[in-house]
């Protein structure tokens, strides 16, 4: 036999014996934390006023980005141990480039404005603390731990597409006002890639933290990992199957009791699908599909105090050029559009209107602002192609304060971020004029 070929056949043989190797401790791995998983604990409902602290209908509009003609999305919010609130989003020339990266800001609810942004997480400084190369970043979510340590998670991509994501984190003591070095999560025990965020995490009752996720590689499907003080992945729960369901939102009821909703991808029909569970996660139903319109885009929602669903979602089969507020009063079998928030349907597109149109909504957005020339011109850019442009007002990400408040923030013609903010006695009001009892 010649050299070569015996070469060759060694060279193979070992390669099969490595990659059987790898295979074999990967799936040895898997059944060992499948035997030796955490015990179950409750859910943490979160703690808000049972009486607001505000009695006012109060309802505002404001940006919390301020930089002009760059790709803005995927905004998020935490509240700060002050009661002020901290927004997070990625930006740079386009979704996916080398020079996105993690921004952020804080909103004073005292005197009613957002500070300077900065940034917080870039691609550079990710891939020097993760000794690995990083090709771009993408969606940023944050949690407060027990402990008042903040703690950011955001997407991290070395080869490929979003399907390639994993999840990085960094941590801060003092309320973002600096940061740890950044470090990687290991959600698979096999190459640890395909594992996106944009639900808000959550806590359970021992303190430890809750993350919804999903997966865009071969299936599309949506997880929940359970994540210890210290940053490690302690479970994972599998909430849906298949290729049609992205970006899960936990809705939790009461210790035991919580709601999934997700993102419907790429199939009719066009609703939201859920799933739910009566024993703290132990235990997921099939999911199915509701009764609400999307037209495959990210929703937000709360449960308010006394068990009504709170919704921001573009509750339209087509399209993102609308986004609304919905309540469901029955457990999310049925829901009502109470407020809507942007409608932009039917709108001409032409270049001329379209310009005139995002001037207006600019300005609507923020009185303020004397000249919306930059906000309709950044718009262009990102939402125009040849003389036909389009609207869109996705990602919505919904908090209630401690203190009874709600703020959302969401991605404004993938040019800036908005905020809305309101407080609850202007929430009951649109509850009353929805004028079904059951929703007051």
């Amino acid at each position: 036999m010649p050299l070569m070929l015996k070469t060759y056949i060694l060279n193979s043989g070992v390669r099969h014996v490595m990659v059987l190797c790898l295979l074999t401790i990967a799936f040895g791995t898997a059944f060992y934390k499948v035997a030796h998983r955490p015990a179950a604990t409750a859910f943490r409902v979160p703690a808000v006023a049972a009486h607001a602290s505000n009695t006012v209908p109060e309802f505002s509009t404001h940006f919390v980005s301020t930089q002009q003609n760059i790709a803005t999305h995927a905004a998020s919010l935490v509240e700060l141990s002050d009661g002020r609130i901290r927004a997070f989003w990625f930006a740079g020339s386009r979704e996916g480039a080398e020079d996105v990266e993690i921004r952020s800001a804080v909103f004073d609810p005292a005197k009613n404005i957002w500070g300077p942004e900065q940034s917080i997480a870039n691609r550079e400084d990710t891939q020097h603390y993760l000794l690995r190369y990083v090709k771009k970043l993408g969606n940023p979510v944050a949690q407060r731990a027990p402990d008042g340590t903040l703690w950011l998670y955001y997407v991290t991509v070395s080869l490929g597409g979003w399907a390639g994501s994993s999840i990085t984190a960094i941590t801060s003591k003092d309320d973002g006002a600096s940061w740890s070095s950044a470090r990687r999560l290991i959600t698979s025990p096999f190459i640890n890639i395909s594992t996106l965020i944009k639900g808000a995490p959550f806590l359970y009752s021992d303190g430890t933290m809750g993350m919804p996720v999903y997966h865009e590689f071969i299936g599309k499907f949506g997880e929940l990992l359970r994540i210890s003080n210290s940053g490690v992945i302690i479970d994972k729960e599998r909430l849906s199957s298949g290729k049609t369901t992205l970006q899960p939102v936990i809705l939790i009821k009461n210790p035991q009791q919580a709601m999934v909703l997700m993102r419907r991808s790429g199939t009719s029909p066009k609703r939201v699908m859920a799933t739910a569970t009566d024993d703290a996660g132990k235990h997921w139903s099939a999911p199915t599909n509701t009764a609400l319109a999307n037209p495959d885009a990210a929703i937000s929602g709360v449960v308010l105090p006394g068990g009504k669903m709170l919704l921001a979602l573009n509750d339209i089969e087509e399209g993102r050029d609308a986004l609304s507020l919905a309540v469901s009063a029955d457990n999310g079998v049925t829901w009502k559009t109470i407020y809507q928030l942007e409608d932009q349907r039917g709108q001409p597109t032409e270049m001329a209107h379209y310009l005139q149109a995002v001037i207006e909504s600019a300005k609507s957005t923020d009185t303020s602002i004397a000249d919306a020339t930059g906000y309709a011109k950044s718009a262009q850019r990102n939402k125009c192609e040849a003389q036909s442009c389009g609207f869109e007002f996705s990602y919505p990400y919904l908090i209630q304060t401690h203190g009874g408040d709600f703020h959302l923030v969401y991605t404004w013609n993938r040019s800036f971020i908005k905020h809305v903010q309101f407080t609850r006695a202007w929430l009951d009001k649109q509850l009353e004029k929805s004028g079904d009892a059951e929703f007051h």
